[in-house]
């Protein structure tokens, strides 16, 4: 598995992912790549998508076939797993054979997510977030890339989506699942009851979490076949 940890394109990284990722390597009885991408502000998403996509060919000249790489992330690492993947379909690269979203952001247009209720219900990641990210990050320009909601999804591997009820990107993992869906991708959306922003990093304390590890553990051992070449 190759993994992209979340924190707004701004944060987070080994230390604060790896519990979660260990958690997800154990159930899934998978060796992880955790990226140590480079972050805003000081460099762009473009330069994380390339650092993506440079630990995947790392992985295929390591000996892995592409259908044995699932690429995985949250939150805004969940957006990197998506335009990796999609980057390497585009560049005519070898693609993963799965893609695991927990969280994901897909769309960067705020309009639909800040009217939604969850915008005022989802206690780590409040409406008020997006916009103070935009700020921060300097994201204005951003909402006129393609985002992955948006572009041409065609020859996605299958794909797992978990997210939690009462969260700000429930909006985002419902309508990628669509377009998916409409693409022809086997895509299994998972709508967590009652949780919140990438919940699945609060295991030690919540049993969802440890049941949501389970099923990612669950679908990463139902399409991840044998283990290297050579």
């Amino acid at each position: 598995m190759l993994y992209l940890h979340g924190g707004g394109f701004l944060c987070g990284g080994m230390r604060s992912h790896l519990r979660l990722v260990s958690r997800i390597s154990d159930a899934g009885r998978t060796p992880v790549l955790m990226v140590d991408y480079r972050m805003l502000p000081k460099h762009s998403i473009d330069d994380a998508v390339d650092d993506g996509v440079d630990a995947f060919r790392f992985l295929l000249a390591a000996g892995y076939r592409p259908e044995q790489i699932v690429v995985a992330g949250d939150s805004a690492g969940a957006y990197l797993a998506f335009m990796v993947s999609l980057t390497l379909r585009d560049r005519r690269l070898p693609t993963p054979g799965a893609i695991v979203a927990l969280s994901p952001l897909t769309k960067w247009d705020p309009t639909r997510k800040l009217g939604h209720s969850n915008a005022a219900r989802c206690a780590l990641l409040p409406g008020k977030a997006l916009e103070a990210l935009a700020g921060l990050a300097g994201l204005g320009d951003e909402r006129d890339r393609v985002c992955p909601a948006d572009a041409d999804l065609s020859g996605l591997p299958p794909t797992l989506v978990q997210v939690g009820s009462h969260e700000l990107f429930l909006v985002d993992a419902e309508s990628m699942t669509e377009r998916l869906t409409e693409a022809g991708t086997a895509c299994e959306l998972q709508v967590w009851d009652r949780q919140v922003h990438v919940f699945p990093i609060a295991a030690d304390l919540l049993p969802e979490g440890i049941r949501a590890i389970g099923e990612i553990g669950r679908f990463v051992r139902a399409v991840v076949p044998g283990r290297r070449a050579g």
